[in-house]
């Protein structure tokens, strides 16, 4: 079974995005996020994979969520529910949901679900998509790592992982 975790950034009042796109300009969060998912499996919903600006991520087996399944299968794979998403990453060591914000909430009651790498935004920022609040008594805080804003990443951030707690 493959490791499965979320990978997202958010503000302090859960803002992930803004007319489909980030709502910051942070290259230090993009770096992070290309450390921990290249040679991986990601899983996105249609409107996310629609706001890459570059198509399918290089690199990794792209998976879309979506309704109608278009076959385009040379470039990225597409699965109707996250059930499936996951049954196509059987042979991965490690799977990345990327979002968006439904997604995100699906993902975070789905029992093969145990981590979470959340880069914390300290800055409340205007958007339309939201991470989902989550229950901070089923997720433990393992590790934080706080880096001030500089001249390239316009806001203070954290990397912190979650892990799910066992009940």
């Amino acid at each position: 079974m493959s490791k499965i975790s979320i990978i997202a950034a958010v503000a302090e009042n859960y803002v992930i995005g803004k007319n489909n796109k980030l709502p910051w300009h942070l290259p230090a969060d993009l770096k992070h996020f290309k450390n921990k998912t290249i040679g991986h499996a990601v899983v996105m919903g249609k409107r996310t994979f629609e706001s890459l600006p570059n198509g399918p991520l290089p690199k990794r087996k792209n998976i879309v969520l979506t309704s109608i399944p278009e076959g385009n299968y040379d470039k990225y794979y597409e699965a109707v529910s996250l059930g499936d998403a996951i049954d196509l990453c059987e042979n991965e060591a490690e799977v990345y949901i990327i979002g968006g914000a439904s997604l995100f909430k699906q993902a975070l009651v789905y029992p093969e679900i145990n981590t979470m790498y959340i880069t914390w935004i300290h800055a409340e920022v205007s958007g339309d998509a939201y991470f989902p609040k989550f229950d901070e008594n089923e997720w433990k805080l393992v590790s934080s790592e706080r880096h001030e804003a500089d001249e390239k990443n316009e806001y203070a951030y954290t990397f912190a992982k979650y892990e799910k707690k066992v009940k």
